[in-house]
């Protein structure tokens, strides 16, 4: 519910804003507007008022907005008011550079948006990463790392032969420029670990981090009638191995517990100098009861801090950094086998936030969807604010009118198209959900 609440709340902000984009130049042109509107309206809204010559309101249908303008071919379809002699106060009546600033007027938005609140997040919380070089024990991997060559305890020292200073970007480095070779640090010698085309497929059928920073497994607090608590387990117990598995690292020990659901098992512990063996049982859900000390406690994470002017350039960096990242990952979803499966609706979206309240990564997640949707807007489809630009261009540069008829019919392949995709992406969510 809360990951819901944080999706919509993002989802009113980023459409009433890029409406507004729309909307603010149109009227400067004294372009009439019939409607603006928070969701979509078919058949009924759930709140609409009057003023002026304009009707605001609130749709049912949560998938997107719109403003109403006189004299244009949208999502309405409104043939009757284009089949009327045009009118001053309308769009189709107003220059060419003026429609083309209206049409621009919501992606432009977005993109300042975008980088102002990330600006206002540098600022406010600051950068906090954990350099590359301070993750002294290396990675922990998941089952796809792990098949591409990398190994528990792996310290990256390269992506094709480039250092990468924060630790998180090196999964989104390795997929997204699909990098040839990953140089790591294995038993204090550097090699190689090359990367297959076909891993790249493999990464988009699920959800995959690759690796994570390791950190021993040990214990800072026990709850009390556990089976942690019941096995004699004890604060500044570090665990070595479960069953005589070794699990060095806290996923290891996370992992190893996962597969020994509702078993008894044998726990090595160091305690002080001396090892220490112990019996416990396996809850239901694969855990003991303890709590282990944060990662904080073993590697040390930076954080840079942005005054409040130098926050906004930095927030163009990173507005810059987020384009040119998600550029890539369309392209990505077009030059590889299978990726359309990756593609996500509204459940991938929403799962995508914070499951408590978090200020700090709704903010940040909100500045990431309000670069997405600026560049999916500026897409040349029909029915987005893209297909409009590229008739108006078409205009500019040859001094006449697109065909209504033609523009008429691109609507409505674009919103088939459009449609089609929601269908699609929604409909992954849903298979997934059911374990299809």
């Amino acid at each position: 519910m809360i990951q819901a609440l944080q999706f919509i709340l993002s989802l009113s902000i980023l459409i009433v804003l890029h409406e507004l984009g729309h909307f603010i130049p149109a009227r400067l042109f004294k372009t009439k507007i019939e409607k603006f509107y928070l969701f979509f309206d078919p058949w009924f809204s759930l709140f609409k008022i009057k003023r002026g010559e304009t009707e605001y309101g609130l749709g049912w249908l949560p998938l997107g907005g719109y403003v109403k303008i006189a004299g244009m071919i949208d999502e309405s379809m409104d043939k009757e008011q284009m089949k009327q002699p045009p009118q001053p106060w309308e769009f189709r009546s107003k220059p060419a550079w003026q429609r083309l600033i209206i049409m621009l007027g919501g992606v432009t938005v977005n993109v300042i948006l975008g980088i102002l609140i990330f600006a206002m997040v540098l600022f406010v919380w600051g950068e906090k990463y954990l350099p590359s070089e301070n993750a002294k024990y290396g990675i922990v991997c998941d089952s796809t790392a792990l098949q591409m060559g990398f190994k528990d305890g792996d310290k990256i020292v390269a992506v094709n032969h480039k250092q990468v200073e924060n630790f998180n970007a090196l999964p989104l480095e390795i997929i997204l420029n699909k990098a040839q070779s990953v140089q790591v640090l294995r038993n204090n010698q550097q090699m190689d670990v090359e990367i297959k085309e076909e891993f790249f497929t493999q990464l988009l059928k699920g959800k995959h981090t690759l690796f994570d920073p390791a950190f021993p497994c040990e214990v800072d607090s026990i709850l009390p009638g556990t089976a942690a608590d019941k096995s004699g387990l004890k604060k500044g117990d570090q665990i070595l191995s479960i069953n005589s598995i070794r699990t060095p690292f806290f996923s290891n020990v996370v992992n190893a517990l996962q597969t020994c659901k509702e078993k008894e098992i044998e726990v090595n512990v160091l305690r002080s100098n001396d090892t220490v063996v112990l019996k416990a049982q396996v809850s239901a859900d694969g855990k003991l009861g303890f709590a282990t000390k944060n990662i904080d406690k073993y590697l040390e994470f930076h954080t840079r801090r942005y005054g409040f002017i130098e926050s906004f350039p930095a927030g163009v960096r990173r507005g810059l950094v987020t384009m040119s990242d998600y550029i890539k990952q369309m392209k990505f979803l077009f030059t590889t086998k299978d990726a359309h499966k990756s593609l996500g609706g509204f459940i991938t979206i929403g799962k995508a936030y914070s499951p408590e309240w978090d200020w700090y990564k709704f903010w940040s997640f909100t500045a990431f969807l309000s670069i997405v949707l600026a560049i999916m807007n500026v897409l040349p489809i029909p029915a987005l604010d893209g297909g409009h630009v590229m008739f108006l261009l078409y205009e500019v540069v040859t001094r006449r009118k697109p065909n209504e008829k033609i523009m008429e019919y691109a609507q409505y392949a674009g919103m088939i198209l459009l449609l089609s995709l929601l269908l699609y992406a929604n409909g992954n969510d849903v298979m997934r959900l059911f374990g299809k």
